[in-house]
């Protein structure tokens, strides 16, 4: 924070501590599809950047698969998948399929078993027409698509999406939750899914968390939620209830 004197001739610093995820304790068992929800600046992404490995906790333990992210993040990586909906993991001037190629051997996956994988996420996800097609050439719904492709390539155990529809037309978001919903479904990886889109949750999420101001505001099922707010059709209205309700 920086302050003037009244003729503006001099000023001062002011140092502000703010802490972005306090008292935050979640516990998610193997096979469980979360969804996470929460106003701007509550703590998501700061929250699955600490489940990463990519920011260390100042207090408190932190474990994924059971290991601890910031120390063992290497281990880590290769039972975690992660995309970011605002950031890609392909290399963008490659065609998709070279990025598939370059992420094959960062995780070490054996030739055989990476073409049956590529093969069976290139006829779920629908990436056949644009495999060699230069990243950046591709639509948001096409590099999504690949993203969640690479993300899975290695057989992760735990999936951590954030916010992965955000921007994709209605056909992409349809094809995009039915494919997660059979990853959970048919492999039991878990999923961990931060979104602002409220179909993600009611579609995918039979458990759902509520963070505001870096701590736990709600924890429980959809219909658990809808009863925090007697009289409220839509879950959109309960959420933005609780919203307004955490900023007072």
């Amino acid at each position: 924070m920086i302050e003037l004197d009244r003729a503006g001739r001099s000023f001062k610093v002011k140092r502000e501590v703010v802490h972005a995820v306090r008292d935050l304790s979640l516990t998610v068992a193997a096979g469980e599809f979360v969804g996470c929800l929460g106003p701007n600046g509550a703590g998501k992404s700061t929250t699955i950047k600490m489940l990463c490995g990519i920011l260390t906790p100042t207090s408190g333990t932190v474990r994924v698969a059971g290991l601890d992210p910031s120390r063992r993040r290497t281990a880590l990586a290769r039972r975690l998948g992660v995309v970011f909906g605002q950031r890609t993991t392909l290399w963008w001037d490659l065609p998709l399929v070279d990025s598939f190629e370059l992420i094959r051997h960062l995780y070490k996956v054996d030739r055989a078993t990476f073409r049956s994988r590529l093969g069976e996420l290139t006829e779920t996800l629908d990436l056949g027409a644009f495999l060699r097609t230069p990243v950046r050439q591709l639509s948001l719904g096409q590099r999504m698509r690949g993203d969640l492709a690479a993300a899975l390539l290695h057989a992760p155990d735990v999936l951590v999406l954030d916010e992965p529809t955000i921007g994709l037309d209605v056909v992409s978001k349809a094809g995009i939750r039915d494919f997660l919903r059979r990853v959970n479904a048919e492999r039991g990886t878990t999923v961990l899914l931060t979104t602002h889109d409220l179909g993600d949750i009611e579609r995918l999420c039979r458990r759902v968390v509520l963070i505001g101001h870096g701590s736990l505001a709600f924890d429980g099922t959809l219909e658990e939620l809808m009863a925090t707010a007697p009289g409220q059709s839509s879950i959109e209205e309960v959420v933005t209830r609780l919203y307004t309700a955490g900023a007072q």
